[in-house]
């Protein structure tokens, strides 16, 4: 659990680090960045876990989101995680953009080749927590949030670990992945083709499962661009709604007119998902 410390930026007051270390559960070394507000400097901070998209890295919100001035006034740590194991010389690692490299999904894979380090869904609510807290002054307290892809990681994250995370909120996620091709890619090379053993992953069918369980909710706040190229193909809000309203799951769903997919969508609406999760949190009333 030793960090390799690659970088360590002085940032509105507080410290962007960026690192390095061994993860057992990718069975490979592994990046991320923690943006480190002041106030830590004399009392541990709660922590917000950000899932980056499809092709991203966790430089993509660091360099384009612009959140680390309110996180750093909210005295929020924030950990920004790679979205998957690189350079490990696998089959078709790299051949296209929506499967091996920068996009791990955030799922356990059980299929060959990915089998033995794409193990994101444990690293990132496994190991990394607990690689933070050893070497950062972090309290138990945590959320989760994410974009596209990395919103899909946040949903699932939640709702497969009710409790585990005060807050938990999704910009433009893939929120049916069993529904459009993004997810169908991926579910069929990392968990097979066997749809039944996909549920698990799915966060539309999830909510299902867990009210049928009786599960005690917890309120998802998800918002998405109208003039998202990937609205109707690929990310289904329409129909996670839906899955929601039928089954009275708490929802809170804005649909922002005239917002894409990019990082220009992310930063004008950072700063509201930051206050939902410091409220959760115990950062502001």
């Amino acid at each position: 659990m030793s960090l390799n410390l690659l970088a360590d930026t002085r940032v509105h007051g507080g410290q962007l680090q960026r690192f390095k270390h061994y993860s057992a559960a990718c069975n490979s070394n592994m990046v991320g960045a923690i943006f480190l507000p002041s106030s830590i400097n004399n009392k541990a901070a709660p922590v917000l876990y950000w899932l980056s998209g499809l092709t991203c890295s966790d430089e993509n919100f660091s360099q384009k989101a612009g959140a680390f001035a309110l996180a750093e006034e909210l005295g929020l740590v924030l950990v920004m995680p790679d979205t998957s194991p690189r350079n490990l010389g696998l089959p078709k690692e790299d051949d296209s953009y929506d499967l091996g490299s920068g996009a791990g999904f955030y799922v356990n894979a059980t299929q060959q080749p990915w089998a033995e380090n794409y193990h994101m869904f444990d690293y990132i609510n496994e190991e990394l927590p607990a690689f933070i807290s050893s070497h950062f002054a972090v309290t138990e307290q945590r959320s989760i949030s994410g974009h596209s892809m990395g919103g899909h990681g946040a949903l699932i994250s939640a709702l497969k670990q009710p409790g585990v995370y005060a807050s938990v909120s999704a910009m433009a996620p893939i929120s049916s992945p069993s529904l459009c091709p993004w997810g169908t890619k991926a579910f069929t090379a990392y968990l097979g083709t066997d749809k039944a053993t996909w549920a698990a992953w799915d966060a539309n069918q999830l909510i299902q499962a867990n009210q049928a369980q009786g599960i005690a909710p917890q309120e998802l706040f998800i918002c998405q661009g109208d003039a998202d190229p990937f609205y109707q193909e690929q990310l289904r809000p329409e129909v996670f709604a839906a899955t929601c309203d039928g089954v009275n799951y708490p929802l809170l769903y804005q649909c922002r007119a005239g917002y894409d997919h990019s990082y220009y969508y992310i930063s004008s609406f950072i700063g509201e998902h930051l206050r939902y999760h410091a409220r959760y949190l115990g950062l502001i009333v």
